[in-house]
């Protein structure tokens, strides 16, 4: 293989929320639990090991897809059984694991070390985003995905099979290589409200995250960006700003609400009583 050939792929970035507050022993069971999450819609997505790049992060995991899988099947059902997977873990669990998922598609090269590139780097930041940290605590969600601007152009805004442009909310993130839009997605629910404001609290686990994070001491800028036309794309071409609020968080902050656990609405397969909420 030539490492200097960069190859367009799926890069995707798993984080589990505030893994700072686990333990040891809780945090090997954590560990395990995304694996599982992972793998499992993997298989069920029929998506072949060897078409998958895996490299283990501490308290999440970076992927990236050859190009010779669809998209649409990663967005969609490797998606929602994700989702599903992790609704089986979380039965019965006093602290439900929840993940931030970023994906962007874009050349990404390989080395005896992992994968390196600027989609790599977007797909870390996206999901690393304060707005998904306060997404995913607000909505008291399982899990928040986060796409890059030109993902959601060339394949979400087409649709598909478990695919709703709809159920999609954009804003605009301010990343240490400059202004991005970014479309946020609870799965099984509507278009996530994008907030107005955002109150700058430490996060619990940034001391974890400190290694892994890709420009943390950053200044964020996020603003609501409900006309994808009015907002910046990936490439950073200049265009009007749209309506929302603005404000600016300093390195990676956000503010989290009591840790209870709530079923979402939900597509996809239904296992064990999918309508009871636990506290």
């Amino acid at each position: 293989m030539d490492l200097t050939e960069a190859r367009y792929e799926l890069v995707i970035s798993v984080d589990a929320r505030r893994s700072g507050e686990y333990d040891d022993v809780d945090k090997q069971r954590m560990r395990e639990r995304i694996y599982r999450v992972l793998e499992a819609a993997f298989t069920h997505a029929k998506v072949a090991r060897d078409a998958v790049h895996m490299e283990d992060r501490g308290d999440g995991v970076l992927l990236s897809v050859v190009g010779r899988i669809a998209v649409t099947r990663l967005l969609g059902l490797w998606m929602v059984e994700v989702h599903e997977n992790l609704r089986d873990e979380n039965r019965g669990l006093r602290v439900p694991l929840g993940l931030r998922v970023g994906m962007h598609v874009g050349p990404v090269r390989h080395d005896g070390r992992g994968i390196s590139g600027r989609a790599v780097d977007l797909a870390c930041r996206l999901a690393d985003s304060p707005l998904a940290r306060r997404l995913l605590d607000a909505e008291r969600a399982d899990l928040v995905l986060v796409t890059s601007q030109s993902l959601y152009e060339d394949v979400v805004s087409s649709g598909g099979k478990f695919i709703e442009p709809a159920h999609y909310s954009s804003a605009r993130l301010e990343l240490k290589e400059g202004e991005v839009t970014a479309w946020f997605h609870l799965p099984g629910r509507p278009a996530p409200e994008i907030p107005t404001a955002a109150p700058a609290a430490p996060d619990a686990d940034r001391a974890d995250d400190a290694e892994d994070v890709r420009g943390a001491d950053d200044v964020e800028d996020v603003r609501g960006a409900d006309d994808p036309d009015d907002a910046l794309g990936v490439d950073g071409e200049d265009r009007a700003d749209g309506p929302g609020a603005h404000y600016t968080v300093h390195g990676d902050m956000s503010q989290h609400s009591d840790n209870v656990y709530q079923q979402p609405v939900h597509i996809g397969r239904i296992t064990g009583d999918a309508g009871r909420r636990k506290g």
